[in-house]
């Protein structure tokens, strides 16, 4: 079933990492969140790669060079190499090089990661938008000691009509403290500022989806990722398959709402989904309900039922997966699920 005409996860009696020959892996809030490993994020990820998995790791987050990712991979107990890095900073990068001069000046409004992709291009990062001859202004993450000063320089240069870039423009980060702003709310500001629009290269856009097939060549790709907005469809717009881990930004009730775009093929808790097969919805919308282990949900009287006497808790969100998104059809679900979701202890 493709994603287009999705109405319910999907199921695969091979385990993840035997049916895809690369996992084309998220890494905040899918393998770690502010800097520390997810819960049992390091083991699965070991044992898909010695059973012969491809991994990559593919983000948004233009912080950090692929040097810096890889080390801290292997620092966390995943064996990884640079090349099996690819960040949006790279995807905008490229962008920028397509479109200006070689040797151009960009203003640079990010940090290390984005440096050294710009520099990888041959470009030239500048600090100022009173540089002379400046070809483009380009946004990315920033960490958290981002100054305010920084997003008033791309104003000023936004602001004189010069070509405005973003990386990607995730509203919101994970972090080991909870859910902090991401690039999307620094370029929200510029946005204000100026009433100008950036061309944005990260997932979900076309670009960055660009950039993983140049780097991985991956011919049965799974994206693995914990963002509907981002991952999921930037999937949908790959057309390849996904897989949602619980472990980051969507919670079970935004799931249930998601649009045509936002529809994972398989949902798990976390990354050792990529190790088991995934189990089928039963069932159709006749009344009888959707099924999936022992659960079964119903739309009925403006509300999402869960029936059943139990299993496995994420067996009950994959049914109701079903009846939501065959209820919404192509748009987002609009029955009560708090006494559906209730029931489950995800």
């Amino acid at each position: 079933m493709t994603s287009q005409s999705r109405t319910r996860p999907g199921g695969s009696e091979r385990s993840l990492h035997r049916a895809y020959d690369t996992a084309l892996l998220d890494l905040d809030g899918v393998v770690y969140a502010g800097g520390e490993a997810i819960a049992h994020a390091v083991d699965s990820l070991v044992a898909a790669r010695a059973d012969g998995m491809h991994l990559a790791y593919v983000t948004n987050n233009a912080l950090r060079t692929p040097d810096a990712v890889a080390a801290h991979l292997t620092e966390l107990g995943v064996p990884s190499e640079a090349g099996e890095v690819i960040t949006s900073a790279q995807a905008v990068s490229r962008m920028i090089a397509e479109q200006v001069p070689a040797g151009s000046k960009v203003l640079l409004i990010g940090g290390e990661g984005l440096r050294v992709a710009l520099r990888e291009r041959g470009l030239v990062p500048v600090e100022s938008a009173d540089e002379e001859g400046l070809a483009a202004v380009v946004q990315g993450y920033g960490g958290p000691e981002l100054a305010w000063a920084r997003l008033a320089e791309a104003s000023y240069a936004v602001n004189r009509g010069v070509p405005w870039f973003a990386s990607n423009t995730d509203l919101t980060i994970p972090s080991a403290r909870g859910i902090a702003p991401g690039n999307g709310a620094a370029v929200e500001v510029v946005r204000i500022a100026t009433g100008a629009e950036p061309r944005v290269a990260g997932k979900p856009q076309p670009p960055m989806h660009r950039e993983t097939v140049l780097r991985t060549g991956a011919e049965r790709p799974l994206v693995v990722g914990d963002r509907l907005d981002t991952d999921i469809e930037g999937a949908f717009n790959g057309e390849v398959d996904s897989l949602l881990v619980l472990t980051g930004v969507t919670d079970a009730e935004q799931l249930l709402r998601a649009e045509p775009r936002h529809r994972p093929t398989y949902v798990d808790r976390d990354l050792r989904g990529l190790l088991t097969g995934q189990p089928e919805v039963e069932g159709e919308a006749d009344g009888a309900g959707f099924r999936c282990g022992g659960w079964t949900a119903v739309a009925a009287d403006g509300a999402l039922e869960l029936r059943g006497e139990g299993g496995d808790p994420l067996d009950g969100l994959r049914a109701l997966c079903a009846a939501a998104w065959t209820q919404a059809g192509d748009g987002s679900c609009g029955l009560d699920a708090g006494g559906a979701l209730g029931r489950l202890a995800l």
